[in-house]
């Protein structure tokens, strides 16, 4: 009887250091994958400068280099502003190359975008330095962080397109649906 419960016990024991062994290898396997498919955040960040103009967007970067960008391409796109274009205020700038000229694609007037929202259950505030404070103290999945990330913006793991951000409301869209935020003052 000794015999059949050591080898019993030796068995389940043996069974869950070969489960264990699985899943620290199937765990190293996603993190080399995650690792592999993070992209690069192409955002240029800085301040809007005096010499911005109706297709123009004159930017000083976080490390004072002066960049002037197109708001209209080739084809008279226009960029996708978000918030406004006032000088003085801090500005999140995807843009890429055509035909030698620095063209924006995507402007998030991030001066704009601080401040407090709130909708029908919702209630935060959006903080310089990259922080959110909620408001609603029964709210289950509360935003900590914010961050714009090749002109999305990210609410700790959520990812929102920003469809339209002006002096009093916000409308944020991801794969959930649209949220619309008012301006709280």
């Amino acid at each position: 009887m000794k015999h059949s419960c050591f080898i019993i016990i030796a068995i389940l024991l043996s069974g869950m250091m070969v489960g264990c062994l699985d899943k620290k290898a199937q765990n190293t396997s996603l993190n080399v994958e995650e690792k592999n498919s993070v992209e690069p955040d192409t955002t240029v960040y800085g301040v809007c400068g005096e010499g911005t103009a109706m297709h123009t967007l004159q930017l000083i970067t976080d490390v004072g280099d002066t960049l002037e960008f197109a708001l209209l391409d080739e084809y008279d796109m226009q960029a996708d502003v978000q918030g406004g274009l006032m000088a003085g205020d801090r500005m999140a700038v995807v843009g890429t190359f055509v035909n030698g000229e620095r063209v924006a694609s995507k402007v998030i007037n991030v001066t704009t975008l601080l401040g407090k929202w709130v909708s029908i259950d919702k209630n935060f505030e959006i903080e310089e330095g990259g922080t959110v404070k909620s408001n609603v103290k029964a709210e289950t999945k509360s935003w900590t962080s914010w961050k714009i990330f090749n002109g999305h913006l990210l609410l700790n793991k959520d990812t929102f397109d920003i469809n339209s951000l002006g002096a009093d409301s916000l409308y944020l869209e991801n794969n959930d649906g649209i949220f619309v935020y008012k301006r709280q003052q």
